[in-house]
């Protein structure tokens, strides 16, 4: 068989176009490729639920791929590892408690297990500000990342989720758009972001977990970004809190959706 040039440009348009189309009104929509917000996507998918997962970058895993200085292994505590084992990837006992896993078959594993699940996965695509309706955050307004960083004058497109979840780390982008622009007043103990802390790595794991929630009517937060907004310690080259974080947004999601 001939391969023809212009098949293949219309097979890549066609079927982008249709699952994005397909991805513009769905229970959840999930802002950040690491590893918190992909084992969110994955659990909340692994239930059927409809969930589109958007990353400004080419690459999705966040800070997973570098482990701790661009020593491409983790760590995870005991209390991670079901989670580790359950999406089949290998882990080595280091000692009492601490379990280690190779970063690379972790981030790819992490997103294969997902979209496989049925988690859509958008790359380079940012969410550059919110829907809001009815005092509640109702959805994402999305542009390419290159005419961010180009700052072109191209104008977004929006699409509608019952739930967003801000997994953009440090930074809680999404989180810092509905504290500028929302007139909400987030569920902190500021009524705005609070800001990360420190390293502390102990503290850190424990409180991520629970800062994993709702900050603002229909906005949850999950991951580095849990403790960014609420006020928790940075945790460092440990990634089992974040897997915890993702899979207790699921949790809480799957409850209410």
């Amino acid at each position: 068989m001939k391969l023809d040039e212009v098949k293949i440009s219309k097979a890549i348009i066609e079927s982008y176009k249709d699952k994005l189309i397909n991805a513009l009104d769905v229970d959840v929509a999930i802002v950040g490729g690491g590893p918190a917000g992909m084992v969110c996507g994955y659990y909340l998918a692994k239930k059927g639920k409809n969930v589109a997962l958007f990353e400004r970058k080419l690459s999705i895993g966040g800070g997973m791929w570098g482990g701790g200085m661009m020593f491409n292994e983790i760590v995870a505590q005991e209390k991670a590892r079901k989670i580790l084992d359950e999406i089949g990837i290998k882990t080595r006992l280091y000692e009492k408690g601490y379990y280690m896993a190779d970063s690379i078959e972790s981030v790819s594993t992490i997103c294969s297990k997902a979209v496989k699940a049925g988690l859509k996965i958008f790359n380079l695509i940012s969410a550059e500000d919110l829907m809001i309706k009815n005092n509640r955050i109702a959805g994402l307004v999305l542009n390419w990342t290159a005419v961010e960083m180009a700052h072109l004058h191209v104008d977004p497109i929006t699409m509608a989720s019952r739930f967003v979840v801000d997994a953009t780390g440090h930074a809680a982008e999404v989180v810092r758009l509905a504290e500028r622009k929302s007139g909400l007043k987030l569920r902190t103990r500021t009524g705005k972001i609070v800001g990360e802390g420190s390293m502390a790595a102990d503290a850190a794991e424990k409180t991520i977990v629970k800062n994993s929630r709702e900050v603002a009517p229909g906005l949850y937060t999950c991951g580095m970004c849990s403790n960014a907004v609420f006020g928790g310690p940075r945790m460092g080259p440990i990634f089992g809190g974040m897997l915890l974080s993702g899979e207790k947004v699921a949790k809480d999601l799957l409850r209410r959706l």
